[in-house]
């Protein structure tokens, strides 16, 4: 390659980042990007713009006055940085445009066609990175000027899985429950072997078999991905784990409602299935709320259920990891495993779960750096147009069909202006806390009532008891950073890695990954049933 055709790509991209910062620092795209909901970003967009803008234009220049040489410079700054804005690019285009206006085209045709395609198909950046990828590798190629920033894609996306382990701890593990983590603990550990028997008993390369036992037994995409550098997995069979998981996810999300209404499951037991035979996290909250959209119940022990499951994560990269690690015929020891095959990315992981569990981040019984504070802070109270409007409605009686335990939330609500415990039980946090959060599951339900139809609410009134709801949910603001850094590297990374999938590999890998995905899908739906049907009953979880 020589001089001047390396450093048209850099200028080409310099120009298209600078220029689009320039007009987004105009407030130009600012009715686009409030039609998107994506105009809270306009100041990150325009500082993204202008240092990767500048980034290409400094490597072109510095390419004008040097000769291209092998130095660790050239080698990991100026050769693959063409590559690497090339994928930023996209991966701002997704992130900013491609994502919202799936939400915002599926929202649209809800009423039309009665789910919404975004969660169903679980199109996000995620998703729709990877196809791009796909679809420019096997359509136009990829650029010969971006081949070597292509290659950084796995690089960045075990960055990425290192800032997932701040997202979890173990003492939200802990605190769910003995039904959710023996349940769970269970049928993870069980599908996870279940997959990698069945791998070696349909000759299926290790790889493949650790890839899509991590996705068929955990979370689905995320373990897919935080799972993949560990058993050294193929980008097509990341592909072929990440379809399989999404078409068996929506089968489940229409035949487990109607097979739980159909045997007569009560709210909790068909959460505790849905929490622990479904994958994907959003086809978990679909189907709970398919089976009931009044009672919250459902909805939230399906959650907690899914949530364990996901903690489960670090536990089964390890297995994972010294599965991956042994010889054939070799045995399994310190050395082989943690040594000289444990993947060091993972120690990165598993450093910032700990940090996390610790509590370093944020509480220690959060999950994804959430948690609920109930405490009395001015920052959680309403406003005091809020609190004339809920007034009102509770002087003049307007609020109709709620339950005698909603109402009494509601009249807590307008005497403290906040969800709080009782004043006088603040010495005692534990109880404090509880009667805080009753309070608020009470004014949750009120709105899952409202969004069902069973009852009628003003819109001022939803807007106030939304807002107060809102208040007492806060997020780690570390967790949060480190959630975004996540994101970028995710999108990055997976819009590379799906440039690596031809039509040629994806026609190699067959049709046996899909077959083992059925088989193990299927047999954790069923015996989940039955086991939840013999040890859930009506209160399992507080």
């Amino acid at each position: 390659m020589n001089q001047e055709k390396s450093n048209t790509p850099l200028f080409i991209l310099g120009g298209i980042m600078i220029v689009y910062a320039l007009i987004a620092s105009t407030n130009a795209l600012l009715p686009l990007m409030k039609y998107l909901h994506t105009h809270k970003t306009l100041d990150l967009q325009v500082m993204m713009g202008f240092i990767c803008g500048g980034l290409a234009i400094f490597g072109a220049v510095i390419n004008l006055v040097r000769k291209p040489g092998t130095s660790i410079f050239d080698r990991f700054f100026l050769e693959p940085l063409p590559g690497i804005l090339f994928l930023l690019l996209m991966a701002m285009a997704v992130r900013w445009y491609a994502e919202p206006f799936v939400i915002i085209l599926s929202d649209n045709l809800a009423p039309v066609i009665g789910f919404k395609i975004y969660k169903v198909l679980n199109l996000n950046y995620v998703v729709l990175g990877l196809l791009i990828g796909v679809i420019i590798t096997n359509t136009i190629g990829i650029p010969g000027f971006a081949a070597s920033g292509v290659k950084c894609a796995r690089f960045v996306l075990k960055m990425g899985v290192i800032m997932l382990g701040a997202r979890y701890s173990f003492a939200e593990l802990a605190k769910l429950g003995v039904y959710s983590i023996w349940l769970i603990g269970f049928f993870v550990l069980g599908t996870v072997f279940l997959v990698l028997w069945l791998g070696g008993l349909f000759k299926q390369p290790k790889s493949m078999s650790g890839v899509l036992s991590a996705g068929m037994g955990v979370c689905g995409v995320s373990a897919t991905v935080a799972v993949a550098p560990v058993v050294k997995a193929k980008s097509e069979e990341m592909a072929y784990t990440i379809g399989t998981i999404l078409s068996f996810g929506i089968i489940c999300m229409f035949v487990f409602p109607t097979i739980g209404h159909m045997v007569g499951m009560n709210p909790v037991q068909f959460g505790a299935w849905a929490g622990t035979g479904i994958l994907n996290s959003a086809q978990v909250a679909a189907a709970a709320l398919a089976f009931n959209a009044v009672d919250i119940k459902t909805l939230k022990v399906a959650e907690i259920f899914n949530i364990t499951r996901v903690l489960f994560l670090p536990i089964i990269v390890l297995v994972l990891a010294a599965w991956f690690g042994k010889d054939t015929g070799q045995k399994l020891n310190f050395k082989t495993v943690v040594i000289d095959k444990f993947p060091i990315f993972i120690l990165g992981f598993l450093l910032l779960f700990i940090m996390s569990s610790a509590g370093l981040f944020s509480p220690p019984s959060h999950y994804k750096g959430k948690f609920i504070d109930v405490s009395y802070n001015d920052r959680t109270r309403i406003t005091d147009e809020e609190w004339n409007v809920l007034n009102n409605a509770v002087n003049e009686g307007s609020l109709q069909g709620l339950t005698e335990s909603q109402m009494a939330a509601v009249v807590d609500l307008v005497r403290q202006r906040q969800i709080a415990g009782n004043f006088d039980e603040r010495d005692n946090k534990k109880l404090f806390d509880k009667t805080g959060r009753d309070r608020m599951y009470e004014l949750e339900a009120i709105l899952a009532a409202e969004k069902a139809n069973e009852i009628t609410l003003d819109k001022d009134v939803k807007g106030a008891i939304k807002h107060a709801i809102k208040q007492v949910h806060k997020k780690s603001k570390t967790v949060t950073a480190l959630t975004d850094f996540m994101i970028w590297f995710f999108a990055f990374g997976l819009i590379g890695l799906g440039m690596q999938i031809t039509k040629k590999a994806i026609m190699q890998a067959g049709s046996w990954p899909l077959v083992i995905g059925v088989i193990s899908g299927v047999t954790k739906a069923v015996l989940s049933f039955f086991v939840v049907l013999w040890l859930v009953k009506d209160v399992v979880l507080k």
